[in-house]
């Protein structure tokens, strides 16, 4: 009696696998990438639009409703540019209540008056599936378990450039405790406010010896800018063309915006992430977020260098 044995798949296979679903990552981003361009610019003129109309019309539930389902998203993009807003909650259950009153409102008001078009597409397809798809795909990354950086792992050696274009080797960091934020760019509002809480906590962390790196792959520009806008004795780092990203196995293929490559962005970004090791350069805390908006509290850092002190 015999058994067939099954085929093991060759080297070849599995680089031809591999390939195949990186440049699957790649569509999907690329998808996301025009999706998010296109859903915050159709939310600001749709809902300039819907108040404009209640303006020129009068009240009608179908505008009024329309505008209750695209204004909060409108409103909650300006407050990330404008107010340093470094996390939000991964639900936004608050918006989506607001949302689905105002498709009510259309929904409500079409039984009362034919439908207008117009109202029913920004309601129900920009207002609700949009938040849907912004909530429930665009926000999320795919499973990030990382075998690399898991805590109690040592950090693997890795090159970057400093805003000069000089090497920096991540063993550089060793001697000290270490706080590492690889950080999408210049263009992404929550990482600034991230780098914005972390600047404001600088004398708590340099007080206990934390040397503080952030890295991204954006242009050197776009780094030294951001070393002179904080003023802050922090390692602003390069990863030029990703390629400590992709050593960690923290890239996200082409999940920059669409439109950001015109003032010099890479298509390929980073996906945010967390790290601190300590003088040995062990990992002692890893946030692998799975959702861009969903950051740790500034205070987690201080607690975490704290409690390792005294071990």
């Amino acid at each position: 009696m015999w058994s067939a044995k099954k085929a093991v798949p060759g080297p070849a296979a599995r680089v031809n696998s591999t390939i195949d679903c990186s440049l699957e990552i790649v569509h999907m981003n690329r998808i996301k990438a025009f999706y998010i361009s296109s859903y915050v610019t159709l939310l600001v003129i749709f809902s300039a639009y819907a108040g404009q109309q209640l303006i020129s019309i009068g009240f009608n539930w179908q505008w009024f409703g329309a505008l209750l389902a695209t204004l909060p998203m409108a409103l909650f993009f300006i407050r990330l540019f404008v107010a340093d807003v470094a996390r939000t909650s991964g639900s936004l259950n608050s918006i989506l209540i607001i949302i689905t009153a105002g498709c009510a409102m259309t929904a409500w008001g079409i039984t009362q008056q034919p439908a207008i078009s117009l109202a029913w597409v920004q309601s129900f397809v920009v207002g609700l599936l949009g938040f849907l798809l912004y909530i429930h795909w665009y926000s999320r990354f795919a499973d990030r378990t990382n075998q690399l950086l898991t805590v109690g792992a040592s950090l693997p050696e890795f090159e970057l450039q400093d805003t000069q274009g000089q090497t920096f080797n991540s063993q550089q960091l060793l001697g000290q405790p270490a706080l590492m934020i690889f950080y999408r760019g210049n263009w992404c509002p929550l990482c600034m406010a991230q780098i914005k809480e972390v600047a404001e906590q600088y004398k708590s962390l340099a007080e206990r010896g934390v040397q503080i790196a952030l890295i991204s792959p954006q242009p050197h520009d776009y780094s030294q800018k951001l070393a002179d806008k904080f003023d802050v004795p922090f390692l602003f780092l390069v990863d030029k063309g990703n390629q400590a990203a992709k050593q960690l196995d923290i890239l996200s293929l082409g999940g920059t915006p669409a439109g950001m490559n015109v003032l010099g962005y890479d298509n390929d970004t980073v996906m945010p992430t967390v790290l601190i090791t300590d003088a040995s350069g062990t990992i002692i805390f890893a946030d692998l977020t799975d959702n861009y908006r969903v950051r740790p509290e500034p205070e987690i850092f201080i607690e975490i260098i704290n409690r390792h002190v005294q071990a």
